[in-house]
């Protein structure tokens, strides 16, 4: 199956600075991958990218589309919901479902007054009397409502409280995701969206250090509370980290294999922040 994504040799410099260097991966129909990398990583550039909202070099096709030369064709397909969901202050709930509905042929009104009656929101509300959560549950009920193929999240839930954060990733995985259409989500709060993931890609100074599904992910990446008697045995193996857990001492390994690990001590399948953090250690070493 052809993929939603396929990004070949893609780079990007403004003067002298190159914030993407050759980038190459593909994100397939049915897919969460988590974009991870630290402020300055090159993650929103290259959502721009995909996007179409600004030039680079190499070749990047979504959804079968050039996004920098068949970009109006691409939206009908692609929906956006940026770090900062922003609204005019005037605009009424009724309002902003009757203008997404006037400009956009694939909006579903049904859909959004749907969604809309399980929140806080009324027709007349206006954008000015809303918080920051049901502003955001406002955005997500337009984009739910549009039946896009791909839908790309920077930083979504930015500022919200944890309960609108969860509730944000549970209306996702409920309401819009299937098995035909793609997500690609940008976040510092990896924790929280580790487990709606299907893959991750680590992104650090314009150059990718991981590209890898969830479960490779949990083959290739084991951490194990070292029993104190194997220390030396443990550190002869090269671990990628070493943190202290219950004051125990955790080491993160990679490409061990788990029968030689569990000899060591008790085994777990760390998150992505551990992995993320080791990986990152590494790659600037």
């Amino acid at each position: 199956m052809p993929g939603v994504i396929s990004a070949r040799n893609i780079s990007k410099q403004y003067g002298k600075q190159r914030v993407l260097d050759n980038l190459n991966f593909e994100i397939a129909p049915g897919r969460i991958v988590g974009l991870i990398g630290p402020n300055g990583s090159g993650k929103t550039t290259t959502l721009k990218a995909i996007l179409g909202l600004g030039d680079f070099d190499g070749d990047m096709q979504v959804l079968g589309l050039d996004p920098r030369t068949q970009r109006d064709a691409l939206m009908n397909d692609v929906c956006f919901i940026a770090d900062v969901a922003i609204l005019p202050r005037w605009l009424k709930v009724k309002d902003a479902i009757a203008f997404v509905e006037g400009v956009h042929p694939k909006f579903n009104r049904a859909r959004a007054e749907q969604y809309i009656a399980k929140t806080k929101l009324k027709p007349n509300m206006k954008v000015k009397a809303m918080s920051k959560g049901m502003v955001a549950q406002l955005h997500l009920a337009l984009i739910m409502a549009i039946d896009a193929k791909l839908l790309v999240l920077d930083e979504p839930t930015l500022g919200l409280d944890i309960l609108y954060r969860k509730q944000f990733y549970q209306n996702l995985l409920e309401d819009y995701f299937d098995e035909n259409k793609s997500i690609v989500i940008t976040t510092h709060q990896v924790e929280e969206v580790e487990h709606i993931l299907s893959d991750v890609i680590f992104i650090d100074e314009g150059k990718i250090v991981l590209d890898t599904s969830m479960e490779q992910l949990a083959e290739r990446f084991v951490e194990v509370l070292i029993n104190p008697d194997q220390m030396a045995q443990a550190t002869a193996l090269k671990p990628l980290s070493q943190r202290t857990v219950f004051g125990k001492s955790a080491m993160l390994f990679e490409n061990v294999g788990t029968d030689i690990l569990r000899a060591l001590g008790d085994i777990r399948q760390p998150g992505i922040a551990e992995i993320y953090l080791a990986t990152m250690k590494g790659a600037q070493a």
